[in-house]
């Protein structure tokens, strides 16, 4: 293995995908944001508060500009994650090609990850919910994310290892939903109610459900396409003459 151009796959795959996910959602998801903060400035006078408009403005910019940021340390770090376990599973997984590999472990990831935990907890626009329960409300997110991961990583094992009995295979999404059913029914529900308008909640739910599947998909195709071509498993024998 050639671990230099193993990292370098990995990382720059992540950081790739991360600056395209963070280009698609400033156009896809921020105005979201915007009228999502604009309800809550309205109940904000509304309740007689002040609203220190340039703060306010100045604050969006640098969190509209972070973005790019946040997605390329996001793409990073799950290009990490996906390089890892591809040098793991490459070998178990079905094709032998390595695009094929790749979008595959990246859909798996995607459903663990993020699928099913958004199921649990879906994402809502930030200015919704209350600011002192978001510790509560990320750490019950991160609970199940984490939990839905072992459990996958738990069943690979297994499959991996009695991968000779017949149909096994086939059992491995059963027990996954049966334990990850479970692992739902026991987590408790977000702990905020949502006071901002439904239509502009799914509509924010949609857009960043479309933007992170989006982005595991372009991981995948990237990362695959970049191993094809350094093909970094494969190590260079010198041979005297």
């Amino acid at each position: 293995m050639n671990s230099y151009s193993f990292i370098f796959i990995s990382l720059l795959a992540g950081a790739i995908a991360g600056l395209i996910l963070a280009s698609v959602n400033y156009f896809v998801a921020e105005p979201y944001i915007d009228q999502a903060i604009g309800i809550e400035i309205e109940n904000t006078i509304a309740a007689g508060e002040t609203v220190d408009f340039n703060e306010l403005n100045t604050y969006r910019v640098w969190q509209k500009e972070g973005t790019f940021v946040a997605g390329a340390f996001l793409g990073v770090t799950y290009g990490a994650v996906l390089g890892i376990v591809y040098v793991i599973a490459r070998k178990y997984l079905p094709s032998s090609d390595d695009r094929k590999k790749a979008l595959i472990l990246a859909g798996l990831i995607c459903l663990a990850l993020y699928v099913v935990p958004f199921l649990k907890y879906p994402a809502n626009p930030p200015a919704v919910g209350d600011p002192e329960t978001i510790g509560l409300r990320e750490s019950l997110y991160t609970s199940f994310q984490l939990i839905s991961g072992l459990i996958v990583l738990g069943l690979s094992v297994l499959l991996i290892k009695f991968k000779s009995v017949n149909n096994f295979k086939y059992l491995i999404p059963v027990f996954y939903v049966g334990l990850i059913g479970f692992i739902y029914s026991i987590f408790p529900a977000n702990p905020d109610a949502i006071t901002a308008p439904m239509d502009l909640v799914n509509s924010f739910r949609i857009a960043t459900f479309t933007t992170m599947v989006m982005f595991y998909i372009v991981l995948g195709i990237i990362f695959g396409m970049m191993w094809r071509k350094y093909r970094p498993h494969e190590t260079t024998r010198l041979t005297a003459s």
